[in-house]
């Protein structure tokens, strides 16, 4: 009898201790490993994304820096930063959001950017050159109508704008952040709408200076600074701007950026490149889902970039109602929730 009870809690004892293994094996075979940050037998695993880009051009060919991020077939966003002469480095908040979300994306210095080669050759720093460029580095980066979005921030939705007017065809969809299609109409809101939100004095002190050209004196840049980027290029206090926008700012080429958009903030100055640069009435031509991203406190109409998004076939507009014009920081959750929106409806066909 005792024999036969021993036996019985023996038996017992084997039972559960199987039945509380079993949905731990299951658990493993059934759970499938998502390849979104696996790099095996890609060529830029050696690098951890990095691939420098050789660009052709008409004054021989040159290198320019990219870094992937993630593997999706079917999303992957090629980011274009401002300036001219700005760095990828604006966007490296994305690395909070986007990988969560299984959306490849690829950070990318233009020519004459920090990481990229610098020539320095003013004949390469027009709209026609960056477009070709932005089309060659599409091609290294195998994007294709079925998965590439481009993305534009300031100068870079310039780019990008001009990029979708001649190659709309290799594109799933656009992204247009903090950028019009009019640098008249954004010089007009500058002097018309920002400026005189100034205190007078300070104004009245700016536009003096810009009239004396008188840019490179010390006072000018505190004013600009103190009073007029914390307000409409990123909304806190100097010293709480995050570290990743110090060093973009601190790593901007001063010579492309004067040469294309001149010395001030509240318009393209002298005989900048980019003067009179406008494609508004362009802007119907384009049939590529398309998002503007406007900012209540930015440096460029939010009404304007509204309008912008009913003139293309298929827009959306996002306010970013606390933002500026480094919205993707001060008005962060409204940005990337409405980015990360626009980027998947479109694959889903929703849009």
């Amino acid at each position: 009898m005792r024999n036969k009870l021993v036996f019985t809690v023996l038996a017992i004892t084997l039972l559960v201790f199987t039945n509380c293994q079993k949905p731990k094996s299951e658990s493993i075979s059934e759970t499938s490993k998502s390849n979104y940050l696996d790099y095996s037998d890609k060529e830029d695993q050696f690098t951890g994304g990095i691939k420098m880009v050789p660009i052709t051009t008409a004054k021989g060919t040159f290198n320019v820096w990219t870094k992937r991020v993630g593997n999706n077939p079917k999303m992957k966003v090629l980011l274009l930063h401002g300036g001219p002469g700005g760095t990828h480095e604006f966007f490296e908040c994305f690395d909070g959001y986007l990988p969560n979300e299984e959306i490849e994306y690829v950070f990318y210095d233009q020519l004459e950017s920090h990481f990229s080669d610098k020539p320095n050759d003013s004949t390469l720093w027009t709209t026609e050159h960056f477009v070709e460029e932005v089309e060659q580095v599409r091609k290294a980066l195998d994007m294709d109508k079925d998965n590439f979005y481009l993305y534009g921030q300031s100068w870079g939705g310039i780019l990008a704008m001009e990029y979708a007017l001649k190659y709309q065809d290799n594109l799933k969809g656009l992204i247009i952040s903090n950028m019009m299609a009019s640098i008249p109409k954004y010089e007009a809101y500058a002097s018309e709408v920002l400026g005189p939100q100034l205190p007078p004095e300070v104004y009245k002190e700016i536009k003096t200076m810009e009239a004396n050209e008188d840019f490179s004196n010390p006072k000018y840049e505190e004013l600009v600074t103190q009073h007029y980027y914390t307000e409409h290029v990123l909304r806190m206090p100097l010293n709480e701007w995050p570290e990743s926008v110090t060093r973009a700012f601190g790593h901007l080429n001063p010579n492309i950026y004067i040469y294309m958009q001149g010395f001030s903030e509240f318009g393209v100055t002298g005989g900048a490149s980019l003067k009179g640069w406008d494609v508004s009435d362009r802007l119907k031509t384009l049939e590529v889902p398309t998002l503007m991203i406007g900012a209540t406190y930015d440096t460029m109409d939010p009404k304007y970039m509204e309008w912008m998004s009913t003139e293309v076939k298929n827009g959306r507009f996002l306010l970013c109602p606390n933002g500026s014009h480094l919205s993707q920081y001060d008005d962060q959750k409204t940005y990337m929730n409405g980015l990360i929106k626009f980027i998947k409806d479109v694959d889903k066909k929703t849009l």
